[in-house]
């Protein structure tokens, strides 16, 4: 499969995500009386995941997220040279998805674009967290996502449950996470989000790439050293 090939579909595959969960939270989560709240948002992630996994897992590996890439790359299971494309990708998808989100949520009579699911720390925390508690929170979050990741698509691990098992896993992060940073572990899905929320998420964007790569790069040391060596391909 050609890189140009694989770039597209990580460019969609992180459209869906940002476009499903995002846009749960940003269209349906507060709805009166119907609304989804934190735990509709949280499987709305994490059914992206899933979908996704099975429709482009085959073309790209369905990594979606920067730190995926690279927590992959540290691992031993992605190119390093094929990483600059693919980070490329997820975050213009993840942009595009934040355009399409806005003109969708602006039809509105009396439209404000808030915080529009960005992610944030202190006062712009959903609950007030402070910058150490959400950089933990990214950090360990990542690592675990990754780990999964890892563990679930193992050629030792059984034949086509991983889309099921990472999609879950996002939906239990997500769980966790929301009150802290209304949850990141992906520096795309961040990104695309904060050009809308305004300044102050631009300005704590930082910690919402640092923490997910420090992740999900310990997480692409730790699983090989605990797993050993994959079996070679027959």
């Amino acid at each position: 499969m050609s890189l140009s090939r694989k770039a597209a579909a990580e460019f969609f595959g992180t459209f869906w995500l940002v476009f499903g969960g995002c846009g749960s939270a940003v269209l349906a989560a507060g709805v009166a009386n119907v609304g989804i709240g934190w735990l509709g948002v949280s499987f709305a992630f994490g059914l992206t995941v899933l979908t996704m996994a099975y429709a482009i897992g085959h073309i790209s590996g369905c990594h979606l997220n920067p730190a995926v890439s690279v927590g992959l790359a540290v691992g031993g299971r992605f190119d390093w040279k094929d990483l600059p494309a693919y980070v490329v990708a997820q975050v213009l998808g993840a942009i595009a998805a934040t355009g399409v989100l806005y003109l969708i949520a602006s039809g509105v009579p009396d439209f404000t674009a808030g915080g529009f699911a960005a992610n944030g720390f202190g006062e712009h925390s959903p609950q007030g967290y402070s910058m150490v508690s959400a950089l933990v929170a990214e950090v360990t979050l990542t690592f675990f996502f990754l780990f999964v990741i890892l563990g679930a698509t193992d050629k030792r691990a059984p034949a086509g449950l991983a889309p099921i098992a990472i999609g879950l896993c996002l939906t239990l992060i997500h769980l966790i996470g929301i009150p802290v940073t209304n949850l990141s572990v992906n520096p795309a899905r961040s990104t695309g989000p904060a050009l809308v929320a305004g300044m102050w998420a631009i300005q704590q964007l930082w910690l919402f790439w640092l923490a997910p790569i420090v992740g999900a790069a310990i997480a692409g040391v730790v699983y090989p050293a605990i797993a050993g060596a994959q079996p070679a391909d027959s």
